[in-house]
C-alpha cells in the first residue's frame, strides 16, 4: 500500500464514529481510503449502515494535515506503517472483524513464526513466573514467538524469559510508539528490538492514552495468536478481558489453576469452571497441546529409563512391560505380569496420574513420552 493511502487511512482515523469496521466498510464499498475522503457526502451515506453522524468530519482538512504530520513523525523515529493488504500484517489479526485497519511498528514481526499470547497479573507470585521460566525454557528450540503486552508483572516476566531463551518477542501497547508506557520497561522494550522482536500499536501518537485504549490492546494480543495461555489473574482482571475476546476469535485459551485461596489463582479457575480456558495439567502436556515441534537435537541424550521407589515393586514391573512395548492391552498386560485385573486396573491407574504413561481408545497402554 502507498504511503498517500496510509495518509488518507490516518486522516479517517480521526473522524468521530469511524472505528476499524466502518472503515473497512467504506473502504471495500468506495476501493480506497482516498476515495472515501474524496467522495459526496450523498454518496457516502449509500453503504449500509453508514448515517450522517459517522461521515460528518470526512474531508476535514485539519484533520489531513495531522495525519501529514504523523507521517514525518513515523519515518523520522522509523516507525513502520503496514495495513491489512500487507503481507507483514499478522496472518490471525487478519480473521478478527474488529482487527486494526492500520499497524505501527518498530522491529520484526517475524511472520513466519508460531506465536503464542501470554497474559496475566501485574501482581504476579512465585508460582506465575517459575511457570513462565519452565514453560519458554521448554519452547527454546521451537520456531515460535511470545506476544504480550509490556505491563509490569506477568507481561514483563513473558518478554524477559523469552529474551533468555532467545525467542523473538513481540509487545503490544495501548499507546503510540513515540511513549513507552510504562517508562520502567523502556530498557526492556529496547531489549526486544536488539533481539529480532518488535513493538506494536494501533494507535498513531495524535491519539495519545486513554483507558479504553488498554482494553482495546487486549483484543490484539488475542487476536495476534491461535493460541492465549492466562498465566495468573484475580476476579475481574484485565486477563479475563482477553480471554472474552480469544473466546469470540475461536482461539485455544489455557489457564493456569491454583489454590482456591491464592487471589492470583481464582479468576484463572473461574475461567476453567466457565469452560472459557482448558486447564494446564502440566508443561509437557501443554507444549503438546499447542503442536509447536521443538526442533530435533544435534546430539539427542538417550531416553533415561524410570526408576520408580523400591515400594513399587509390581507398580515397576508394569512400567518395564509397557516400556517393552509399542502400545499393549491391559489383557496382554495381565498375561505377562500374573497380575489379575481387578488389582491391575488401580497400579496403572496410578502410573498414568503420575504421567508415566497413557492409555488410549481399547485399553492400549503406552509409554508417555
Amino acid at each position: 500500500m502507498t504511503s498517500e493511502e496510509y495518509l488518507y487511512i490516518l486522516a479517517l482515523k480521526q473522524c468521530k464514529n469511524i472505528g476499524n469496521i466502518n472503515l473497512k466498510k467504506l473502504i471495500k464499498n468506495f476501493g480506497s481510503a482516498k476515495k472515501v475522503w474524496e467522495s459526496s457526502p450523498r454518496s457516502l451515506l449509500s453503504t449500509s449502515g453508514i448515517g450522517k453522524h459517522t461521515i460528518q468530519n470526512i474531508g476535514n482538512e485539519d484533520l489531513l494535515r495531522i495525519a501529514e504530520k504523523e507521517i514525518v513523525l513515523c519515518k523520522k523515529q522509523d516507525i513502520k506503517i503496514i495495513s491489512q493488504n500487507d503481507d507483514l500484517y499478522p496472518k490471525h489479526l487478519l480473521n478478527c472483524d474488529d482487527s486494526p485497519v492500520l499497524l505501527f511498528y518498530k522491529g520484526n514481526l517475524n511472520p513466519d513464526r508460531n506465536s503464542i499470547s501470554m497474559v496475566g497479573t501485574r501482581k504476579m507470585t512465585s508460582y506465575g513466573k517459575n511457570f513462565i521460566q519452565d514453560l519458554l525454557s521448554g519452547l527454546s528450540n521451537s520456531k515460535i514467538s511470545t506476544i504480550s503486552g509490556l505491563a509490569l508483572g506477568v507481561d514483563s516476566c513473558v518478554h524477559e524469559e523469552s529474551l533468555k531463551n532467545q525467542i523473538p518477542t513481540i509487545a503490544v501497547l495501548a499507546q503510540g510508539l513515540s511513549t513507552i508506557y510504562p517508562a520502567k520497561n523502556k530498557a526492556l522494550a529496547n531489549k526486544i528490538l536488539e533481539n529480532e522482536g518488535a513493538l506494536v500499536t494501533e494507535y498513531a501518537s495524535f491519539e495519545g492514552m486513554a483507558k479504553e485504549n488498554f482494553l482495546q490492546r487486549n483484543r490484539i494480543i488475542a487476536g495476534f495468536s491461535p493460541n492465549l495461555i492466562v498465566v495468573e489473574t484475580a476476579y475481574g482482571g484485565g486477563s479475563v478481558t482477553t480471554v472474552n475476546f480469544a473466546n469470540q476469535y475461536n482461539r485455544d485459551v489455557y489457564a493456569l489453576p491454583g489454590k482456591i485461596t491464592d487471589v492470583f489463582s481464582q479468576g484463572c479457575n473461574q475461567l476453567i469452571s466457565l469452560n472459557k480456558a482448558e486447564t494446564i495439567v502440566d508443561i509437557n502436556t501443554l507444549i503438546k497441546n499447542l503442536n509447536f515441534l521443538p526442533q530435533p537435537e544435534l546430539f539427542p541424550k538417550e531416553k533415561q529409563k524410570v526408576i520408580l521407589d523400591s515400594d513399587k515393586k509390581e507398580h515397576q514391573m508394569i512400567l518395564d512391560i509397557i516400556e517393552d512395548n509399542e502400545s499393549i492391552s491391559l489383557d496382554d498386560i495381565a498375561e505377562k505380569s500374573g497380575i489379575l485385573h481387578h488389582k491391575l486396573l488401580p497400579i496403572l491407574l496410578d502410573l498414568e496420574i503420575y504421567g508415566h504413561i497413557k492409555c488410549l481408545s481399547g485399553r492400549q497402554y503406552l509409554i508417555n513420552q
